[in-house]
């Protein structure tokens, strides 16, 4: 059993010492400006507040029955909504537009364009704005979006389209980062960022079904409009619909879910508090926004995200017309990229509790790379008539999100202060464009149908995002020992509600890495 007390200690007094005993009257302004989560304690003052283990666990049943289902149903069709562009350019997307030379390449890109443009107001809006409230105003707005590309009769029409699904789109995975380090433990947070993440895979599943089912449909029986535009409409508006039910039952935090008591918020914020970062703030902090610019350990989150998403980039919108350079059908190519999927979901789960289980999830993750290394020598090195031999490695290839998924749940958990970690969100996921522009561009006609270059680059540059990923590991190892050192110093002292504070990573000692 573990007690705790609820009372907001006298700032003044608290914070007289710094992390190793000496003045520090900069330490006042922190406590003054301190996380969200000190309001859930206000007004009980002396009362003591029980969360004995059993409690723990039925409220985290409540909190995922709650949470999860909707933040894997979204992220599911964040997901299918990108990949509607691949499903359409074996539809007759190409011929309906006049794409010409490297139109769809750009297509492909111009997505990321809306994302990057976007992407860093996107995380100041969020840190400012109530999260489920802002998420949802997006999920909505990208549904719409999407759906509209069923009225897009030339290039400069589609162009549009998909500036504006990246501009709405940018919000979903950095929020749905900070719903999972408001709501989860740190030994939690892995496990359910690879849970609704591997909702891709469900998404690649359920998208190559439905736009098979759609293309052999129309075929056999007609259509009033074209099939691919049937497959915009259809997901457009299921995810515009799914944003509204977002919008209603999503709490912004702890403070403002109906569906805990008002004892049962407190206790969600309190089983939090060893993450040593809080709830939120709203606050905009400049010394966090220069810490997350100059900290080596956000560079190499950049690093990996460039170039894990680069092969991201060319797959995710060539992976229909790749196998069918293997000698498969369009309408195959629709139905036998499917399973893929579920090497995804395999891989991100199983990455995801062993590597909270093992409490090495940085490690954990580089099997997902080790296996998608081998698919892509597999497609690379197999003779062309091999063609199931080529597929299986394609089928290999989809464990490549674990390490970038991993790196996203660090965010969440190895990222504290709350401007630092939506800047370092905004980093990561702006490099994830840059890389997602690049991919595509890989991917050139003159190169069909083998795109030996594309496989090179990919193989390249997922060997480069392994090495990164040791040196995070090592990194974060390091920089553990050194606060251990600090915490064993005997001067060193402990301020109360440390924790909610909005300190971040590197000058809080009492903040751990998880690797």
């Amino acid at each position: 059993m573990v007690e705790t007390t609820s009372t907001p200690p006298d700032m003044e007094k608290a914070l007289r010492l710094d992390s190793i005993g000496r003045p520090q009257e900069a330490m006042i302004k922190h406590a003054n400006d301190a996380d969200e989560a000190m309001k859930a304690f206000e007004g009980y003052e002396g009362e003591i507040l029980v969360l004995d283990e059993a409690t723990s666990k039925k409220l985290l049943r409540k909190i995922d029955w709650h949470l999860m289902p909707l933040l894997c149903v979204i992220y599911g069709l964040n997901f299918l909504d990108k990949t509607t562009l691949s499903y359409a350019s074996i539809m007759g997307i190409q011929k309906d537009l006049n794409l010409v030379g490297d139109d769809y390449q750009w297509l492909g890109s111009l997505f990321y364009f809306g994302y990057i443009a976007w992407e860093y107001p996107t995380n100041r809006l969020l840190q400012r704005l109530p999260l489920a409230k802002y998420s949802s105003f997006c999920i909505i707005m990208w549904g719409l979006v999407l759906s509209c590309f069923a009225a897009v009769t030339n290039y400069q029409g589609a162009i549009a389209i998909r500036f504006f699904l990246g501009v709405f789109e940018s919000a979903v995975s950095p929020g749905f980062a900070f719903f999972t380090s408001q709501w989860y433990t740190k030994n939690e947070q892995g496990t359910r960022t690879g849970i609704w993440f591997s909702f891709n895979g469900f998404a690649q599943i359920f998208g190559g079904l439905v736009a098979y089912g759609i293309s052999t449909g129309t075929a056999e029986h007609g259509s009033s409009i074209a099939p691919w535009k049937i497959v915009f409409l259809f997901t457009g508006l299921l995810t515009a619909s799914i944003g509204v039910i977002f919008l209603f039952v999503m709490p912004d935090n702890q403070l403002n879910a109906r569906w805990l008591t008002k004892n049962e918020r407190r206790l969600a914020v309190e089983r939090v508090r060893i993450n040593q970062q809080g709830i939120g703030n709203k606050n905009f902090k400049a010394y966090q926004l220069k810490e997350a610019l100059t900290d080596p350990l956000a560079w190499a989150f950049v690093f990996y995200a460039l170039v894990a998403d680069i092969p991201n980039g060319g797959i995710t919108n060539f992976f229909s017309q790749l196998i069918v350079s293997f000698g498969y059908t369009s309408q195959q190519s629709l139905l036998y990229g499917a399973p893929g999927g579920v090497v995804e979901i395999i891989t991100l789960i199983g990455c995801g509790y062993f590597g909270d289980r093992l409490k090495n999830r940085i490690l954990v993750s580089t099997f997902g790379l080790v296996l998608a290394i081998i698919g892509t020598l597999l497609i690379a090195a197999l003779p062309l008539t091999n063609n199931g031999g080529r597929l299986a490695g394609y089928y290999l290839y989809q464990g490549s999100a674990t390490g970038f998924v991993a790196l996203l749940s660090l965010i969440s958990t190895n990222v504290a202060g709350y401007t630092k970690k939506t800047t370092v969100a905004a980093m990561y996921l702006i490099a994830y464009c840059v890389g997602n522009i690049i991919g595509p561009q890989t991917f050139r006609p003159k190169d069909a149908p083998h795109y030996t270059p594309a496989i090179i680059t990919i193989v390249v540059c997922l060997c480069a995002a392994l090495a990164d990923l040791v040196f995070i590991w090592w990194y974060c190892r390091r920089q553990n020992k050194q606060k251990a050192a600090v915490r064993a110093d005997p001067s060193y002292t402990k301020l109360e509600n440390q924790e909610w504070l909005d300190l971040t990573d590197r000058e809080n000692p009492e903040f751990t890495y998880t690797l």
